[in-house]
């Protein structure tokens, strides 16, 4: 069944073509919630709250192609991460004090997989991974973040910066570290 179909008969009340729709998108859906909230089980609640409001609304949308329907549905996953991370009042800034100096080897980086640099990421302050996620992955203006975050311009282009600063360091450090482990 195509998912203009679906979203026809999920529009209509069918719990099947719901639980298709959400078995079909979840996936993607959770990495996109794992790449703000540092917690396996708030991603899971924030994925849930997230795929109820798609539904509710669905009367709202108008199809126009797979890809429209996934962005749509990626705008409000993004929406309910922020609103998750507002109610717990994490949006605090941090200093460039977190980053400190590290040596590191020019080729560490290769040594590295998408699975430990997602980690590192999971590792920024939430200000740092928020502000990045939003401008370097969903393509966002500093001013949209602004908006979004409750803050000025220049503190979303403050707090890209360090989180770019802090995660090369990070980065840098964890590949120095993985290729000690692999020549031992």
């Amino acid at each position: 069944m195509e998912i203009a179909e679906l979203i026809i008969e999920a529009n209509n009340g069918s719990a099947a073509a719901q639980k298709y729709l959400f078995d079909l998108l979840a996936d993607k859906m959770m990495l996109v919630c794992r790449r703000y909230l540092k917690s396996r089980e708030d991603a899971e609640e924030v994925l849930l709250d997230g795929f109820y409001k798609f539904f509710k609304g669905l009367n709202t949308f108008k199809y126009q192609s797979d890809a429209a329907l996934i962005a749509w549905l990626k705008k409000i996953i993004i929406n309910e991460c922020l609103m998750f991370l507002r109610k717990k009042n994490v949006f605090n800034m941090v200093t460039e004090s977190a980053a400190e100096e590290i040596a590191f080897e020019e080729d560490a980086l290769n040594n590295l997989s998408a699975s430990e640099i997602f980690n590192l990421l999971a590792q920024l302050p939430v200000g740092y991974r928020t502000v990045f996620n939003l401008y370097v992955i969903e393509g966002m203006e500093h001013k949209e973040i602004a908006v979004l975050m409750g803050i000025s311009d220049g503190t979303s282009k403050s707090q890209l910066s360090k989180a770019k600063s802090l995660l090369q360091k990070m980065l840098l450090q964890n590949g120095v570290e993985y290729a000690q482990r692999k020549t031992k």
